[in-house]
């Protein structure tokens, strides 16, 4: 849940936001470098609320319908602090769905092996090309943010492409 908190916090951070939008926010944005899927935010939102961290109000707009309209509080700002500090000394070790097939290497036979990471290869070649296109779009809105993440996957992905290179050649 601390991650969830941390997410729903710092987007509420930017601005107040409506269950939706923040739904939005996250599937497009945050989903591609967090991993971090949030069925439903309201569940969340009620917690963090209870726990005196957001504020919930009815907003209307013209002839639009209510919306609730979620912003942090004093006391989740301090929270989101707490929880964005803390996440910098996070080592959470990451997980790379190639290790366990690494793990069970030995069972396959070394063509099909080869194979398969150059096939491997070839979808981090692609990937690497897009967030070098996405980190050279960003750098013209200035979105510095988005650019460091894209900046630290693109390095992950280089380093598995190379380590997959030297592997094949083990083989």
């Amino acid at each position: 849940m601390i991650e969830h908190e941390l997410i729903l916090l710092g987007l509420l951070k930017e601005s107040p936001k409506h269950g939706y939008e923040i739904k939005r926010k996250i599937r497009e944005i945050l989903f591609l470098f967090a991993g971090v899927d949030v069925k439903s935010v309201y569940y969340p939102l009620g917690i963090l609320e209870k726990k005196g961290l957001v504020l919930r109000r009815i907003n209307k707009q013209g002839r639009r319908p209510e919306r609730i309209v979620y912003e942090l509080t004093k006391k989740g700002q301090s929270r989101f602090d707490e929880l964005l500090n803390k996440s910098f000394l996070n080592f959470k070790r990451p997980q790379f769905s190639l290790d366990l097939s690494l793990y069970f290497l030995h069972y396959m036979e070394p063509n099909i092996t080869r194979r398969l990471l150059r096939a491997r290869m070839l979808v981090l070649n692609k990937l690497s090309g897009d967030l070098k296109q996405m980190v050279f779009n960003l750098r013209k809105k200035k979105v510095i943010s988005l650019i460091y993440i894209l900046e630290h996957n693109l390095l992950m992905v280089e380093t598995e492409y190379r380590f997959l290179s030297s592997l094949i050649k083990i083989l």
